[in-house]
């Protein structure tokens, strides 16, 4: 097989591209990235022997065309994709997120691709800590923010090629991912490095909201099993039963590095801060026979900060700029 991956230089893509690369030695794969502040091209160094890589953006439709026609399926992983970033410039998600996926669904069309949409539980808004249900492939879409309307966007754009022009498309979307090579503007990796520099971690309101953690080599597995043998024009939602409010992941983190159960700041809550997200993930266990391997986020989250210790290479060239920008906005409260 013949693999175009885009967004392959960032979090889950690039933990895609090593999975792929480790375990399917018959799959050629290309990675399509801008390489943007996101997007790091030293998390492909290990394998970067073993891969094409281009430099470009998804939205630049002769460069996709041209790498589609020579691809036998597209992952498409490229996204603008930090909530606070897109309440402050909504316009680069539209252009990324919506226009990008526009111009693969064009290519894959004119070629006859096979194409993997790779979404979001956003995209179906939150619930309220207190109601039972969770997210599943029939719940209506709500998105809160620019990020997750954009997402919303790109997927019904992916339906509408399936049922309008017969592409052969799967989309999944997934819970929050943690693991390694996550930038560290995000939540867990930023708890980790201040941690690592004795900062003490902050907590967007009363950190009451919850997120369902799933480590990204459990995402990446399941979406090698919807490529495999997920039903063309389905959607199929991924995760791991990981329900963690965000104080509480704090408190994990906080006991991993032998600190203080208190020792954190509270810091005001960003807008439209969802409440809660849960996946059921019935349909991809039952169909297509996955089951996450980290059932324990406690040990998945001591296994992500050995590796956040053990790469400060890595991730240290982003920290000062993230936090900056940071504290342009946070207030302690």
């Amino acid at each position: 097989m013949r693999l175009l991956v885009t967004g392959g230089a960032g979090f889950i893509g690039a933990n895609f591209v090593h999975q792929t690369v480790s375990t399917r030695p018959d799959v050629e794969v290309t990675v399509l990235d801008a390489l943007t502040y996101a997007g790091n091209r030293q998390s492909l160094a290990s394998v970067e022997d073993r891969i094409t890589f281009v430099h470009g953006n998804v939205a630049d439709e002769p460069l996709v065309d041209d790498l589609v026609s020579r691809s036998d399926a597209v992952v498409h992983f490229a996204a603008e994709s930090h909530n606070d970033n897109s309440l402050a410039d909504p316009e680069p998600f539209l252009r990324t997120n919506v226009m990008g996926t526009f111009s693969l669904l064009q290519a894959v069309r004119s070629h006859g691709v096979r194409y993997h949409h790779i979404s979001t539980d956003e995209v179906y808004g939150d619930l309220e800590l207190d109601d039972p249900t969770r997210f599943t492939e029939t719940t209506p879409y709500n998105p809160s923010s620019p990020y997750s309307a954009s997402k919303a966007s790109s997927d019904l754009f992916v339906r509408a090629w399936v049922r309008s022009f017969g592409i052969a498309a799967t989309i999944s979307n997934c819970s929050n991912n943690y693991g390694p090579y996550q930038h560290v503007e995000k939540f867990i990796p930023r708890q980790i490095t201040n941690l690592i520099d004795g900062v003490r971690p902050r907590l967007y309101g009363e950190g009451r909201n919850v997120r369902d953690w799933i480590h990204v080599e459990d995402h990446n597995r399941a979406v090698w099993d919807v490529m495999d043998r997920g039903k063309s024009g389905e959607t199929y939602l991924i995760g791991a039963d990981g329900e963690t409010d965000n104080r509480t992941v704090i408190a994990a983190l906080l006991e991993i590095f032998g600190r203080k159960p208190d020792d954190f700041d509270f810091v005001t809550d960003r807008p439209g801060h969802d409440l809660r997200y849960a996946i059921d993930s019935t349909r991809l266990q039952q169909e297509l026979g996955w089951t996450p391997q980290y059932r324990d986020f406690r040990s998945g989250l001591e296994a992500t900060v050995e590796w956040y210790r053990d790469n400060e290479q890595w991730w240290r060239p982003q920290k000062a700029g993230v936090e900056t920008q940071y504290s342009a906005s946070e207030k302690v409260v």
